[in-house]
Parts: C-alpha cells; sequence; structure tokens
C-alpha cells in the first residue's frame, strides 16, 4: 500500500495529510500555526512545515509529496538562494497603486486580459514586485529568483539545491501575473515591466510531472495554489462550481478553455489538471453570518434556525453584505446596507434570514460572472465552514437555482496535493480515482425573486466614514 502526503501551506497554518495513494484514505495528519499578519519570513513556514510533518508521524514511509500553498505571495531570493526580504502575502494590499500603475503603462484592462487571462490588483505577485522597485530599489536589485510560497517550500523539500531547480504548476503560476494560461508561457517582458529586470523563474512543470525529490527518495510533485489544490481534492470536473464560505467567499469552476474578463471580476487562472479554473473573489463571506449572529445574541446554529423560520426573500428585507467592503465587486470603500424594514420585518428571524440571503447573494453574482463567460455550470460544491449550516446549504440551492453537494469537512488543499502526489505515483492522463465520502446533497425550490429584490438595491450603500 504505497502512501502519499499532501501539505496545505495556507495563510493561517500548515496542514500535512498523509493519504494511501490508491484510495485517498487518509492515514494520518500534521498541524502547526503560522504567524499573523500580510508579512512573513517564508522560514516561519519552513519551520511550520517540519512541526507538522513530525505531527504526522513523518514521511519517511511516503513515495510522493506535494504542497499545496497560499496563491500569489511574493518570495524573493539572491543569487545564493537566501531570502531577500519577509515575503508579501496575497491580502497585503500595499501594491494597490502599483496595480493601477501597470493597468496605465501597458495601455489599459484589455492588454493584461489577452496577455494573462487577468487584470492587476493588489493581490497578484506582480503587483507585488512593482511596490518592491519603487519602494526598495536595493532589495529588488538584489533579487535573483521569484517564486511562490509553495514553490519555495517545494525547493526546500528538495534540500534547497540551485535556483534554476525551482519549480511550479500551472494553477500557481496562473495568479502571478506574468504567466499565460492561454500559452503556457511566462511574459518576461511583464515580469520586467514589474521588477524591473529579470530573475530566474520557476519551471512550470506538467499535472502528473515531478521534477525533484526529497534526500529520502519520496518524489515530489509540482504542487499547486490553494483554490486549485481544493478542486482537485474535491474531484470538480466541467460543469461543477466550487463555492467556498470562509472568511473570504470563492467561487471557482473547472473549464476546458481559458477565459479572459476585461472587468477584471473573474481571474482567468489554471488549474491542476490542465485544465482551466476561472475564479472570483469576494471579501463579504462566512463573517457576514458571525456579524448577524452578534447583532442577534445567538449562535450559529440558532442563527440557522432562524432564518428557516422566516419566508424566503424575508418579506423584502434585504441586506447587502459589503461590511469589509468589497474585492468583487470593486467597492473598497462600501459599507453594508439593510433595505426594506418596515414594522413586520423587524424581528430576529427576518433578519438572520436578510443576512444569509444576502451573503449568497453575493457569492451568486460571482457564479454569474463565471458563467457570464461561457463555462457551464450546472452543480455547486459548497465548501467552508459556512456549509455546516442547514439555512446556508438550503438557501445556496434556492438562491442559485441549482443543487448544491457538500462533502463532509476536511482538509481538501490538502487532499488535492496528496491526489497530485499520487497521480505523479501512478501516470497517465488523468489523477486517480479517489471517492469522496459523506457528500450530501441539496435541492430546494428556486427562489429568483430574491436575487431580483438584492439587484435592485445592492449598489445602494453608503461609504464608509
Amino acid at each position: 500500500m504505497p502512501l502519499v502526503a499532501g501539505v496545505d501551506s495556507s495563510t493561517q497554518s500548515c496542514k500535512v495529510v498523509v493519504c494511501d495513494a490508491e484510495t485517498g484514505a487518509v492515514v494520518r495528519t500534521g498541524h502547526a500555526s503560522h504567524p499573523e499578519g500580510t508579512e512573513v519570513d517564508p522560514e516561519a513556514w519552513w519551520d511550520a512545515l517540519q512541526t507538522a510533518i513530525a505531527a504526522a508521524g513523518g514521511l519517511d514511509d511516503v513515495a510522493a509529496v506535494a504542497v499545496g500553498g497560499q496563491q500569489h505571495g511574493m518570495v524573493c531570493l539572491d543569487s545564493s538562494g537566501e531570502v531577500v526580504r519577509p515575503a508579501l502575502l496575497w491580502n497585503d494590499t500595499r501594491s494597490a497603486q502599483a496595480a493601477l500603475d501597470l493597468i496605465d503603462e501597458l495601455g489599459g484592462p484589455q492588454p493584461w486580459v489577452d496577455a494573462v487571462g487577468l487584470v492587476p490588483v493588489a493581490s497578484f505577485t506582480v503587483t507585488k514586485l512593482r511596490w518592491l522597485r519603487d519602494a526598495e530599489p536595493d532589495n529588488a536589485a538584489r533579487t535573483a529568483a521569484v517564486c511562490l510560497p509553495h514553490d519555495y517550500l517545494t525547493w526546500r523539500l528538495a534540500g534547497a539545491p540551485s535556483l534554476d531547480a525551482l519549480v511550479t504548476d500551472r494553477g500557481d503560476a496562473s495568479g502571478t501575473g506574468y504567466w499565460s494560461p492561454s500559452t503556457g508561457d511566462y511574459r518576461r517582458d511583464l515580469l520586467t515591466l514589474g521588477l524591473g529586470h529579470d530573475v530566474v523563474l520557476p519551471r512550470v512543470l506538467g499535472p502528473a510531472e515531478s521534477g525533484l525529490s526529497m534526500p529520502s527518495g519520496a518524489l515530489l510533485g509540482a504542487g499547486t495554489g490553494d483554490n486549485a489544490g481544493a478542486a482537485l481534492g474535491l474531484g470538480a470536473v466541467a460543469g461543477d462550481v466550487v463555492v467556498s464560505i470562509g472568511t473570504s467567499g470563492v467561487a471557482c469552476a473547472v473549464a476546458d478553455a481559458p477565459v479572459g474578463d476585461v472587468t477584471g471580476a473573474v481571474a482567468g487562472f489554471a488549474d491542476a489538471t490542465g485544465r482551466f479554473l476561472p475564479l472570483v473573489a469576494t471579501l463579504n463571506a462566512a463573517r457576514v453570518l458571525d456579524a448577524a449572529c452578534r447583532m442577534l445574541g445567538v449562535s450559529h446554529e440558532e442563527l440557522s434556525e432562524l432564518a428557516l423560520s422566516a419566508p424566503a426573500g424575508a418579506g423584502g428585507l434585504v441586506l447587502v453584505p459589503y461590511l469589509e467592503g468589497e474585492r468583487t465587486p470593486n467597492k473598497p470603500d462600501a459599507t453594508g446596507a439593510i433595505h426594506g424594514l418596515r414594522l413586520e420585518t423587524a424581528n430576529p428571524a427576518y433578519l438572520a434570514r436578510a443576512a444569509v440571503e444576502g451573503m449568497i447573494c453575493g457569492l451568486a453574482d460571482a457564479v454569474d460572472a463565471v458563467r457570464a463567460l461561457g463555462t457551464p455550470v450546472e452543480r455547486i460544491i459548497l465548501v467552508g465552514g459556512a456549509a455546516r449550516s442547514r439555512a446556508v446549504r438550503e438557501i445556496a440551492s434556492a438562491v442559485l437555482g441549482l443543487p448544491v453537494s457538500v462533502p463532509e469537512p476536511g482538509e481538501y488543499v490538502a487532499r488535492g496535493a496528496a491526489r497530485q502526489a499520487a497521480w505523479v505515483l501512478a501516470g497517465g492522463a488523468e489523477p486517480p480515482e479517489w471517492p469522496l465520502s459523506g457528500v450530501v446533497s441539496t435541492e430546494v425550490e428556486p427562489t429568483p425573486s430574491v436575487r431580483t429584490r438584492y439587484a435592485s438595491v445592492r449598489d445602494l450603500t453608503a461609504l464608509r466614514p
């Protein structure tokens, strides 16, 4: 029974799962925390990985390993392989102006979409490189190689050989802003536009290709970004949309062809299988429910019960969920709003229903943006902490007008990385079949009037003071 290991090096923590390579059954796991903040020394990720590996019983009996990780983070290495400065994470927004400068210098959003399938925003690596060039020119000049968090950990697992040994995959490379999902090539002119000079970039491996191995002899897969890893771990196929409701919200779909969205709402990423992963990210997701619980003085279970006790549409009460501003749509200074408040709707059940419906409507707009680019949407796979709520599951099906499948809670990014490692061992055109267990399917009567009502008021919000 060969074993494989998958790693999820996320913003908050590192998780390691060791799985049966044939069935995907989890044999053992390990976990370690990451430091807080949007700027982190990559050595902290390495230390956490070692702790998580030890907690998982080590990797001496594992035949292959792959690393999934947070996307977009900027890791700069000098000519000797030392880290130049702490990595800027995806959620570090100091490069917002740099994104606007890059868009302007290339002639607007369309040339960026044509080149790399996305429009720069502060999260993408190329904007962080431009910030480095402008704010820390000495560190920019010292930079001899640029990689992503998962690339760095893969390289360290291989013993940190030469910079030329750095590897990555299509999924994570597609979030840099200087790799093209449609051509499969780096756009070094865009890299130079960002950093000011050319550097070593990781070699982009195929989905089942191994470019390195650990000192133990275990093969190392290419790894991937967290969203592509989750899609692989969930077994998403064309027609599926993965909706993740965590701290942030994500809607991403498996597609057979690359997409480009000049509005910037949809990022035209690649996935971990050789296909594509158009993706929309929102800022307001599960924390909208946290806020509703605080306002009503109830638990999440009680919020769910209250929401389901009110009628669909909450009697016309609408909560616009821009509690943290919003990324998609691009409303960074917006605030949340409640519309349609009347005497008969001024009670906890109606507010609970409006909170869940408003959050789901925001994510439904994200799903619509993916659909508008020609990507088929046939089934919703709902994951994240909020998916445990019965109200979220049922209202998601009603608002989206689609069946909703909720797998049992699990580390799906790490599972996707482990499945990639198993694919490296097995070879072939497709990854091994790893069936999901404990999937709960929900399908309720659609409520299109909820979307219509929400659309009529979603732009009626005040700016933050």
